[in-house]
């Protein structure tokens, strides 16, 4: 074979930081995409959006030739290994989208070859990874389909991949092994599972931290409420006090994962799920909540507000499913005029931090990226949900 990896969908967030890892432990790697501008720019050595340390990784990967990138198909053909990075999402109506990832493998059919490890990556609903592996085999494929979930957190993929045991799933022994071997170079440690288990515990992952995330913002709405600073209570509960350790701050969670695989998981327990749908309504409904207390304190409609941040979550560039947007919209309705600034995010709407600090009347930090921490904003009102600044992010009932 030409290559050892090929990988379906390897300029994103997910797949790329694999195929720069692969290349660095010298694996002959092609990535397979259809974004064009990311393409071009991985070719010339650049990242495409922010990932912790995979720069120089992904420089040094294109000049040794270990990884190249390619927009034609016939590059399956020639890979030992296939991995797929295309998860299932959901529809408007918050179901799982199954024809989305079939289409997909359906497109790519023809160029599967006997022999072939086909690696399924990203999230997907429960049963979709024996839904391929049919598929492959009623095109008469003799392959070895496995799913091998990916549990990056965004932004420390590089470290992540070599620092986490890798779940491994597969239809077959053969399968297995060929998992365990593809990954033992970035660490022995698999742990084995069925392919609908693994399923599930990917998902079991996500919607796990979500819903601490859910209790944080919760738990800050009841303090909140009865003029109290929830973060004084979060200091005094974990306080060397272990078993409280793992609460989260309180703040705008939501990212491109964690809400949709919630409502994956939901679907999947034919929607009596009910401590999921009660974590999507808390998170989904904190923008609503923060705005309808700050309407109870303060003038909104004479006000000009700022947003610092919209990035789903801090030091990230990634827009997608952020609630920081939410609040934007939300604002616009009950404001005079809502500014926002993002060092990272790109947006016709991004003004300068001057610029917004300067204007406004308010200050919401959307998004707590770490280059806030020396702005100056000691005259102004600053609602601070996260307590990044560290004084506390009590509004008040």
């Amino acid at each position: 074979m030409r290559y050892d990896i090929c990988v379906v969908g390897g300029c994103g967030h997910v797949g790329l930081p694999l195929a720069i890892c692969f290349a660095k432990e010298g694996k002959r790697v092609v990535i397979l995409d259809i974004n064009e501008d990311a393409m071009a720019m991985v070719s010339r050595g650049e990242m495409p959006f922010m990932e912790e340390g995979a720069g120089e990784l992904l420089k040094e990967a294109v000049a040794s030739g270990n990884l190249t990138v390619s927009a034609a198909p016939e590059v399956i053909s020639e890979s030992a290994a296939v991995v797929l990075i295309m998860g299932t999402p959901v529809d408007a109506h918050l179901n799982p989208a199954f024809s989305v990832i079939i289409k997909a493998v359906q497109k790519y059919i023809s160029y599967f070859r006997d022999g072939q490890l086909i690696v399924l990556r990203s999230t997907v609903y429960p049963g979709t990874s024996k839904r391929i592996d049919k598929l492959l085999r009623d095109a008469g494929l003799s392959v070895d389909v496995v799913f091998c979930p990916e549990r990056i957190v965004e932004g420390h993929a590089v470290r992540e991949i070599y620092e986490l045991p890798q779940i491994v799933s597969a239809f077959s022994r053969r399968g297995l092994n060929k998992a365990k071997d593809l990954f033992a170079v970035f660490r022995n440690d698999a742990v084995e599972l069925n392919p609908t288990e693994a399923e599930l515990a990917k998902l079991f992952t996500n919607v796990w931290r979500y819903m601490k995330f859910a209790i944080a913002n919760q738990f800050y709405s009841i303090a909140n409420d009865h003029g109290l600073d929830f973060y004084e209570i979060l200091r005094a509960i974990t306080h060397n006090y272990p078993r409280a350790a793992d609460i989260p701050k309180a703040g705008f969670a939501a990212g491109p994962c964690l809400f949709k695989d919630t409502m994956q998981l939901a679907a999947y327990s034919n929607n009596s799920f009910f401590l999921g749908h009660s974590a999507m309504l808390i998170n989904e409904g904190f923008p609503a909540y923060v705005i309808s207390r700050l309407k109870r304190r303060y003038p909104l409609q004479t006000m000009t507000v700022g947003i610092l941040g919209i990035a789903f979550k801090a030091d990230s560039d990634d827009k997608r499913e952020s609630l920081a947007y939410k609040l934007r919209r939300m604002l616009e309705i009950e404001c005079r005029e809502v500014l926002v600034t993002d060092p990272y995010v790109k947006d016709e709407r991004i003004l300068p931090v001057e610029e917004v600090v300067a204007r406004s009347d308010m200050l919401i930090v959307g998004a707590p990226h770490s280059v806030y921490k020396g702005l100056e904003v000691e005259n102004k009102t600053v609602i601070d949900i996260w307590n990044f600044f560290g004084k506390g992010a009590l509004i008040g009932q």
